[in-house]
């Protein structure tokens, strides 16, 4: 009775490890169009710009002439910077406009975006403490920040910039941004409060795979 039980548990065992490795096999390909799927297909790092006072982004271009761009990202602004503060964002970036600046570089003049900020540090939260403030006391969350941004580019073809080169361009780029909070607190005091005090400048460099 042993010997049956093992050798029925045996048969069992190598049936289940055959069908584990057909399996994989056949899910391999499919494996690896996902994963390359996932692989975004830029990178940029910025300094400023409301999101960190450096900060790095993961990419996907989108759309059929790949004019629009969906970034992930994560920034950091350190102690003596006024943080210790952690910013994760989402933005979304559109290039309507082109000039061609020569076969290794083109120009990108005026790129409309928006994008979620959102930043946790010491008593940051996303709504106000109902404990504390009558509710709806504040309209606007401490740690969620919606933003509109305009920013400018210069791309340049890297693999005819480096010739061997492993990636495809690279960016610099500058970007202005605000929020629904300075811009409301603008339009409800515009004598006081000038435009220079709600717009925040950042400057980057972009890869693109």
């Amino acid at each position: 009775m042993e010997n049956l039980l093992t050798k029925t548990y045996s048969s069992s065992f190598k049936i289940l490890i055959n069908a584990f490795m057909l399996l994989a096999l056949n899910a391999s390909p499919l494996s690896a169009q996902f994963v390359k799927k996932l692989s975004p297909q830029q990178v940029s790092v910025q300094h400023g710009g409301s999101i960190g006072y450096v900060s790095a982004a993961a990419g996907y271009t989108m759309f059929k002439n790949h004019k629009g761009i969906l970034n992930a990202g994560y920034g950091f602004v350190p102690a003596q910077k006024g943080g210790t503060l952690h910013i994760a964002t989402v933005k979304f970036l559109y290039y309507p406009f082109e000039l061609p600046i020569s076969n290794k570089a083109t120009f990108y003049p005026l790129n409309p975006g928006l994008f979620i900020a959102y930043t946790a540090g010491r008593h940051l939260n996303v709504a106000w403490d109902n404990e504390q403030y009558p509710k709806g006391y504040y309209w606007w969350s401490p740690a969620l920040r919606p933003h509109v941004c305009i920013s400018n580019e210069v791309k340049f073809d890297a693999r005819k910039v480096f010739k061997a080169s492993a990636i495809k361009t690279f960016s610099v780029y500058s970007e202005f941004n605000t929020n629904e909070l300075y811009l409301i607190s603008y339009f409800q005091n515009t004598r006081g409060l000038p435009l220079t005090d709600i717009i925040m400048l950042g400057a980057g460099m972009r890869i693109g795979f």
